[in-house]
């Protein structure tokens, strides 16, 4: 593994970067403070963005470390702060890792978190050299889901009763891309 910690990425219409203390209000007020956004997170809504600046305090700690990936989205058109998209953990010993993404709903439907998530996959298997890359969804938040199918990712199974959100005990469906996939994905897209 060769770990770069969180590296800015740049697609056609995002930038990926570190977040900043100084992002704590655009963080709460586009998506942290939407109780549609963190139905299916297992994080509440903030209350206030003294609490986002905490959690934005504590991320920008662990970016020192070079397998530490939380990076916020940001419109490369607007310069607008509007979701988070992060390796939320990894096994060194099975060169996998587990992404976790979310966004404020005034973005939902617009390609964004797709288009950020293969970014982060690029980075993950071109460069880090992970060999697995896997995402999770509660089976009522099927959104995600699809998010997980646009960037490759291959259904696994439902784990019943597995996870635990802002919902309660849920049943936890499971996506999966591999790195031999993931480059044949890249070879019969040129």
């Amino acid at each position: 593994m060769n770990h770069k910690g969180t590296i800015r990425i740049e697609t056609d219409r995002l930038i990926l970067r570190q977040f900043t203390i100084e992002d704590a209000e655009a963080m709460y007020r586009n998506w942290a403070s939407e109780d549609e956004v963190t139905k299916f997170l297992t994080w509440p809504t903030h209350p206030n963005v003294e609490v986002t600046k905490a959690v934005l305090q504590s991320w920008i700690d662990d970016y020192p470390k070079p397998e530490f990936y939380r990076w916020g989205i940001e419109l490369k058109e607007t310069g607008e702060l509007i979701g988070n998209i992060s390796v939320v953990r990894h096994n060194e010993n099975t060169a996998s890792a587990e992404l976790g993404w979310c966004m404020g709903t005034r973005w939902w439907g617009q390609g964004i978190m797709p288009e950020a998530g293969k970014a982060v996959l690029e980075l993950l298997f071109d460069t880090v050299g992970f060999n697995r890359v896997a995402a999770v969804h509660a089976t009522d938040n099927p959104k995600s889901g699809r998010v997980m199918q646009k960037i490759g990712m291959t259904y696994e199974g439902t784990l019943r009763a597995a996870g635990k959100c802002n919902q309660g005990i849920i049943d936890e469906v499971w996506y999966s891309i591999l790195a031999d996939e993931y480059f044949a994905n890249q070879r019969s897209e040129k």
